[in-house]
């Protein structure tokens, strides 16, 4: 039995789930790997016909990247697996990746995942080196955008790590829950490392497991996606997580920067995407709170630690709230 289990969620991924399936069947790092689709309607299932080493789990509803991937992570811990690692269906793996990251994760075991040196398809600029979460309330991908790719080569501690191609210390998993489905897609990887943070694991990124991922070929299908659900999304990732030492701190920022980016959405043309991803941010906030009053309860880290590994900062692309800081800074001579 292999030690670590790869997960690919899939949706109509037909175009890069070959490429991808073929990255890692050619891994020096061999593991067991599952498929979940979440009810493709393209060619992608006749495609997983032909590799009959892969297991497949076939969905009759898309149940999101959250869902899709739990359902990996219960099918690792059935097997017993030592780590799982979900993986995109639009990302290619270099050979070592794999291999990278179990070496990394060695015998630490505090550490409770590991993430990668994730790149562009053409691996010119950065999508990943870990992703951290700021006093705004607002997460970010460190290095996204960035076109030199040997910035990042340290490896060191991160804040979390991108669902997109991680390692999982399985019995972490078994500790503090999957990925929270509730989300469905984007946040949800951040959620889990927030939790992790909390409950006392740590989180470190290696430059030497890199990835080539095909930004946004999933997202990109359905106009307005990525708008619904960050607005859906960022409240529940701030309700569950943020200690309460500094709720208010972190939520006046956060109030602020989820009002503009409302108002970002309704010029752009994406009103009724905003309104219904602000309304179903509402609907699954009982569930936040409730979900926030366990794992507050069982944090084993100080609120002061939690304050000291987030960014009091904005994020670097945080362009129209860096321009009207500045302005406010300028009104009180500051700037």
């Amino acid at each position: 039995m292999y030690k670590t289990v790869v997960v690919i969620p899939n949706w109509n991924g037909e175009s890069s789930l070959e490429d991808c399936i073929k990255s890692l069947l050619s891994q020096t790092e061999k593991s067991h790997i599952i498929v979940v689709d979440n009810g493709s309607i393209d060619g992608s299932l006749n495609i997983l016909k032909q590799y009959d080493q892969i297991e497949v789990i076939e969905n009759s509803e898309n149940r999101g990247y959250a869902g899709g991937v739990n359902q990996g992570f219960k099918r690792a811990i059935e097997l017993r697996a030592d780590y799982v690692a979900p993986f995109n269906n639009d990302a290619i793996a270099d050979k070592k990746w794999l291999w990278e990251l179990t070496e990394c994760m060695g015998g630490n075991r505090q550490l409770g995942i590991v993430t990668s040196k994730i790149l562009d398809r053409g691996g010119k600029s950065i999508d990943s080196t870990g992703d951290y979460y700021t006093v705004w309330g607002l997460p970010y991908p460190r290095g996204r955008g960035e076109p030199d790719i040997n910035k990042y080569d340290d490896t060191g501690e991160v804040f979390g790590a991108s669902g997109g191609a991680s390692l999982y210390r399985v019995s972490m998993l078994e500790e503090i829950g999957l990925f929270d489905e509730a989300f469905f897609a984007y946040y949800e990887d951040v959620d889990l490392s927030f939790r992790a943070q909390l409950s006392g694991w740590k989180v470190r990124y290696t430059p030497k497991a890199i990835v080539y991922h095909q930004i946004g070929a999933t997202s990109g299908k359905i106009k307005g996606f990525t708008t619904y659900q960050t607005i859906k999304n960022l409240p529940l990732l701030f309700v569950k997580n943020v200690p309460g030492k500094y709720i208010f701190k972190v939520g006046w920022r956060f109030t602020l920067s989820q009002c503009l980016f409302f108002i970002s959405a309704v010029f752009r043309g994406h009103a009724w995407v905003a309104i219904k991803g602000s309304l179903a941010s509402v609907y699954y906030l009982p569930g936040a709170l409730r979900k926030r009053r366990i794992i507050q309860k069982n944090k084993n880290v100080s609120d002061q630690y939690i304050w000291s590994v987030i960014i009091h900062d904005l994020p670097p692309n945080a362009l129209s709230l860096r321009k009207a800081r500045s302005y406010w800074w300028r009104i009180r001579g500051l700037g």
